[in-house]
């Protein structure tokens, strides 16, 4: 029964992911007008002219891998910090856009704590 939980989480995280994936290339999902600081923020990063692409594909790629459930466990590792990266931004900058990558960046943990038998060998000395 856990197992399930688990896995309906990662698989609705997953289909989130694919969503805003999907929408960092198409742009079909307007973006309410983020507060100054936010929108400050977002600009020197779009000013870059590549963070924005790659957060995108890796987000689709990781949203990809939670609903087959294929490398998940190496997904969630490769996500957390591009979403803990979202999440404390607008915990900072912009607290009524957080509920999105709040949730995914509890679900990556799920993820994590689900397959923690498969990062052992990372920390053993």
């Amino acid at each position: 029964m856990k197992d399930k939980i688990f896995l309906g989480i990662q698989v609705i995280s997953g289909l989130m992911l694919v969503v805003f994936g999907s929408n960092g290339f198409l742009h079909f999902m307007p973006m309410p007008e983020p507060p100054v600081e936010m929108g400050t923020y977002l600009g020197a990063l779009f000013a870059t002219g590549f963070i924005f692409p790659i957060v995108a594909t890796i987000e689709l790629v990781t949203g990809i891998a939670y609903v087959t459930n294929k490398f998940a466990p190496l997904m969630a590792i490769i996500l957390m910090p591009i979403m803990m990266n979202a999440f404390l931004a607008h915990l900072f900058l912009d607290v009524a856009g957080i509920g999105a990558s709040m949730f995914i960046v509890i679900a990556t943990i799920v993820v994590i704590v689900k397959n923690k038998e498969r990062y052992k060998e990372i920390f053993k000395a």
